[in-house]
């Protein structure tokens, strides 16, 4: 079983009560805010945090791309608070002139990435999904708000080593998993597969298409230049992945 290991000195080291001994001493007087995204990690991460009996609230930023089974499937635990943006996605894209980009993932920082501010955020960002996240540590504050301080305890985990967890515990997780994705998220997640995706799901690829149309006819209103000529033109560009050019991220979700 690899989530028991042995060191070079002989000692045998359990993983999971690793994992659960690092939720205990880390767990502040306030409780734990739980970042939950119904992916793999984070149902075993809100298992840990049940089985080490710290004190915890759960909760999930809705981004209103969010793939709709998943969003079905965090319904299913009641735990989870789940918390509506005051700005929905093709409000952005309109706002921003265009759809969101590697490099410009304004999305994230406004629909993601605010919860938990002056708390103890608990995640199941883990070594083994990127490169860049190698650069991550156990416990880290948060580099765009010190109010903000993170523990990630499963940060050395494999992905073999995630669903050998689930498996062996029979942990609920997303039905996505089961068609082949490897990671959940923002559908057309400029990190991902934008093709397959619109062919999965159609009707919020259309929805990008008119949120486009919408902005890039706002730019032209206000005199702004755009490459396109119109907004289909800028929504080809954008899910034909001409502003792809980040190696670092191969998977189909962010």
């Amino acid at each position: 079983m690899s989530l028991i290991e042995t060191d070079i000195f002989g000692n045998t080291i359990d993983k999971v009560q690793m994992a659960i001994d690092r939720i205990k001493t880390f767990c502040p007087p306030e409780g734990y805010y739980v970042a939950f995204s119904g992916g793999k990690d984070s149902v075993v991460i809100l298992d840990f945090v049940k089985r080490s009996g710290v004190k915890f609230d759960a909760h999930y930023n809705l981004t209103t791309v969010d793939p709709p089974e998943l969003v079905y499937f965090i319904k299913t635990f009641p735990e989870v608070q789940i918390h509506r943006p005051e700005k929905t996605m093709w409000q952005l894209i309109v706002e921003n002139g265009m759809p969101p980009l590697r490099w410009q993932r304004y999305c994230c920082r406004i629909l993601k990435e605010h919860g938990g501010r002056g708390r103890t955020v608990l995640t199941g960002i883990r070594w083994a999904e990127s490169s860049r996240r190698t650069q991550r540590k156990m416990t880290e504050p948060c580099f765009r708000d010190s109010r903000r301080f993170y523990i990630n305890p499963i940060i050395d985990w494999s992905d073999d080593e995630v669903w050998e967890y689930i498996h062996s515990n029979k942990i609920r997780y997303c039905i996505l998993y089961n068609e082949g994705w490897k990671r959940l998220g923002c559908v057309l997640c400029p990190n991902g597969n934008q093709k397959e995706q619109a062919k999965r799901w159609p009707k919020i690829a259309n929805s990008y298409r008119r949120a486009c149309i919408k902005a890039f006819n706002k730019a032209i209103a206000n005199n702004k230049k755009r490459t396109w000529n119109n907004g289909d033109e800028m929504y080809d560009w954008w899910i034909s992945n001409g502003h792809r050019g980040d190696p670092d991220q191969t998977v189909m979700f962010e």
